[in-house]
């Protein structure tokens, strides 16, 4: 290399190529660096554990898949087929490795609506359009676009989506029927109250759904192995029990025929996609579903340490699940945290366990669809209610308070709008609010007055982000300066890093209106701050030499220097408009050390 070195030094062209490395030596015999082989049996054991986590996933899966459906307001077995197309096609396909998918709480609120709206027969069309865009987000490499909203406006969207349906699965838990609207459901909950205790039947399932919600919560403190048998599993296992005693009255799922619940979207229900309120169902679904999936892929990828989620894929994937489960009329598909954290914790570590969880799914409402009626509903109702719970998160309106303040109102915002309104407008609004507070912090503008100086001159120096948000206060310093009485006024906006159009046309106009009235003002825009930033160090330079340096720094912007043989820029005259940009904060005074003796220096 020195060689080398020596010739490029010499001007020649010579080179030479390096010498190839030597070959390696042979392995020497040291076990440590032999490779080492699986040992017999690790396939099956590895095989057995990929089994083992599918079948916990899928009695997690179960009473979630047909409570989200009867929350949803469609038939339990629609609930059932998105599980199964969950597994079996986005458990398949690849982007994300561990995380499970199938129908989720967070959409049961949006599809009541939608079903309510437009009937069930128009589910499958939105779904299958929301399936469709999702692919070409995924394809376009728009997948990682969601990971650019703002964490607020996600808490505040998964708690506004949580707190309704809390208050709308306390009525299903005692029998009973919601009134309708999210604020109805919690303005009746008084209401509810007082029947149920009048009705012991209702009392019964009341209690069953109380009893699943304890559960939920404590279960994970169970000691041994029992905590690992799902909580859900349990609740639906006394509620079976309890439903089957003498006496008890309370009500249980309807579950027909799998196959003859699937109903494609034909001629007519296509055409519907010709109505605006279908395209605006479709891009609701879409955004909330993909962003719900991703946001959970990330949340899970910090439960392993296996391969990360490719989003792009993972988005194509959910995409193609809510095609096929579109097609077959069935509820939309996401990800979901409960059925994923469950099969991380289970040991899996590929995408066997999910994909046999949707199999597992299958058979069992093929096989013991009977069983499926045994279920109270108002233990899934309990099962629901702690996921709305789970999804509210209270804990996070007090964190985010102590963390930031801003964030934190842009976050209850968004929770209240969703529940005064609906989950499209209070997440439109939430990113509205999350852009401008955004904006706010982004464009901070320092303002510096010095208007009782002993000299004749006005100072107003500003610094930082001068925008349209900040036009009040620079009009307010401006008219200040003006109403001051000095002959004299000083513009230095040198400090300022960002000078959108709104401030500089107003400040240009108050220059050269002042100017007309023949008040002498000296403007220093941040323009042009390669001009001042090559005279400071070329003069920084020619001072450390002890050596000067001629000719002129800028045009017609010279004068002589004590040091001999050096031109330096002079100091603002009456028209001059220098440019310097300093993204550094601004100091209360300093003088730049090339001013002339004789010349005022230029005061920050």
């Amino acid at each position: 290399m020195s060689g080398q070195h020596g010739r490029h030094a010499q001007g020649t062209r010579t080179r030479t190529r390096p010498a190839a490395p030597p070959p390696p030596p042979p392995a020497p015999n040291n076990p440590a660096r032999q490779p080492t082989s699986a040992p017999a049996g690790a396939g099956r054991a590895n095989l057995a554990t990929e089994i083992t986590a599918s079948l916990v996933v899928f009695l997690v899966a179960l009473p979630l898949c047909i409570g989200v459906a009867v929350a949803s307001g469609v038939p339990a077995e629609l609930g059932i087929i998105s599980g199964v197309i969950g597994g079996l096609v986005v458990g398949a396909a690849r982007g994300s490795t561990l995380q499970v998918s199938g129908p989720a709480a967070g959409l049961a609120a949006l599809v009541a609506e939608t079903v309510g709206e437009y009937g069930v027969a128009m589910l499958g069309v939105i779904v299958l359009g929301s399936g469709i865009l999702q692919i070409v987000l995924g394809l376009v490499r728009l997948g990682r676009m969601f990971q650019a909203i703002s964490l607020a406006v996600v808490q505040g969207m998964l708690a506004g989506i949580g707190l309704p349906l809390i208050f709308g699965q306390l009525y299903p838990m005692s029998d009973s029927k919601a009134p309708g609207t999210p604020l109805e459901n919690i303005a009746g909950v008084p209401g509810l109250v007082g029947d149920t205790l009048a009705d012991p039947q209702a009392m019964i399932a009341a209690l069953l759904g109380v009893v699943t919600i304890v559960l939920s919560f404590l279960w994970k403190k169970m000691p041994g192995p029992v905590k690992k048998i799902p909580a859900a599993l349990v609740a639906v296992g006394i509620g079976i029990g309890v439903a089957a005693m003498p006496g008890v009255d309370v009500k249980t799922l309807q579950v027909g025929n799998l196959l003859a619940s699937v109903d494609m979207p034909g001629a007519g229900q296509l055409a519907g996609l010709a109505d605006v309120g279908i395209l605006t169902a479709i891009l609701t679904f879409t955004v909330i579903a993909s962003a719900e999936s991703l946001f959970t892929a990330a949340a899970v990828d910090r439960m392993h340490s296996g391969p990360r989620t490719r989003y792009n894929a993972e988005l194509i994937a959910q995409g193609a699940g809510n095609t096929v489960a579109g097609l077959l009329g069935a509820l939309p598909i996401t990800a979901v945290v409960a059925r994923s954290s469950a099969n991380v914790q289970a040991g899996a570590k590929t995408r066997i366990s999910r994909t046999l969880h949707g199999l597992w799914l299958l058979a069992f409402a093929l096989l013991l669809p009977q069983v499926l009626a045994l279920i109270p509903i108002s233990v899934l109702a309990g099962v629901l209610v702690h996921s709305g719970w789970k999804l509210f998160a209270p804990a996070e309106f007090p964190k985010m308070w102590r963390q930031d303040r801003g964030e934190f109102a842009v976050m209850t915002l968004t929770t209240l709008v969703i529940v005064a309104t609906a989950l499209l407008e209070g997440v439109l609004i939430g990113l509205a609010a999350g852009v401008v507070l955004a904006a706010l912090r982004m464009s901070r503008t320092v303002i510096r007055q010095d208007l009782d100086g002993d000299d004749d001159i006005a100072q107003v120096v500003m610094a930082g982000n001068a925008t349209f948000l900040r036009l009040p206060q620079v009009i307010e310093a401006l008219e200040a300066a003006a109403a001051s009485g000095r002959s004299g006024i000083r513009l230095d906006l040198t400090g300022v890093t960002h000078l959108d159009h709104a401030c500089r046309n107003q400040v240009e106009e108050f220059t050269a209106q002042q100017r007309g009235l023949g008040t002498r003002v000296e403007l220093l825009m941040p323009d042009q701050a390669a001009k001042r930033a090559y005279a400071d160090k070329a003069f920084s330079d020619a001072v450390s030499r002890d050596q000067g340096f001629t000719g002129e720094t800028f045009p017609g912007e010279t004068f002589p220097d004590p040091i001999e043989g050096t031109v330096l820029p002079s100091g603002p005259g009456p028209d001059a408009e220098w440019f310097y940009l300093d993204t550094q904060p601004v100091p209360d005074t300093y003088s730049y050390p090339h001013v002339h003796p004789d010349r005022a220096p230029l005061v920050h």
